[in-house]
């Protein structure tokens, strides 16, 4: 396996080595923001969920609650609440635009990669009189790893920014919710 990747890897042209360490970067950001937010994102969702809980039970809002520092220096008011909700979605949203671009841009960047690949295997072939299947079908499949690898990022970047998303919404859910409780306790 290794072999292969190597000899593939020496075979290649520098436009193609460029295209698969540029999705290589993106595959690594896209792990990186989705670790980093989803775990963020599940600690800020269990806090606000008890905050929400304490806040029907016994009128009090937890003060670890992103709404509940959000208020801590400032009387309570609608426009206060659509401020801090604003603020928090804002921030809680952070990431989700670069896992957008590397979803709708990475199997363009492997197709720029298969289709380079694909004309130097035609100027190769220029020079021979007699090509046939047997040559041209190694180097044609050869070309289409790099699309291959374009698809595989954008399908992982696609997936983490719907459950990025969800979640995403769930935080201005509860944050909703416990704006309108505290709103009716005024």
């Amino acid at each position: 396996m290794i072999d292969t990747i190597l000899n593939y890897l020496n075979n290649s042209s520098a436009i193609t080595i460029f295209v698969l360490v540029l999705l290589s970067i993106y595959f690594i950001a896209v792990v990186w923001i989705y670790s980093f937010k989803f775990k963020q994102l599940n600690s800020i969702l269990i806090i606000e969920k008890l905050s929400l809980d304490s806040l029907i039970n016994n009128g009090k809002i937890n003060p670890l609650s992103k709404i509940g520092q959000c208020l801590s220096n400032s009387s309570i008011s609608k426009e206060v609440l659509k401020a801090c909700e604003v603020s928090l979605v804002r921030d809680a949203t952070t990431g989700l635009t670069w896992l957008s671009i590397i979803s709708s841009t990475s199997p363009f960047i492997g197709l720029f990669g298969t289709v380079v690949g694909i004309l130097e295997s035609f100027a190769k072939f220029s020079t021979q009189s007699k090509v046939s299947f047997s040559v041209i079908a190694p180097a044609i499949s050869e070309a289409l790893v790099a699309t291959a690898a374009g698809i595989l990022v954008a399908i992982f970047a696609y997936s983490f920014h719907q459950i990025i998303s969800r979640k995403v919404y769930e935080f201005n859910t509860y944050l909703k919710s416990q704006s309108e409780i505290l709103l009716s306790q005024e």
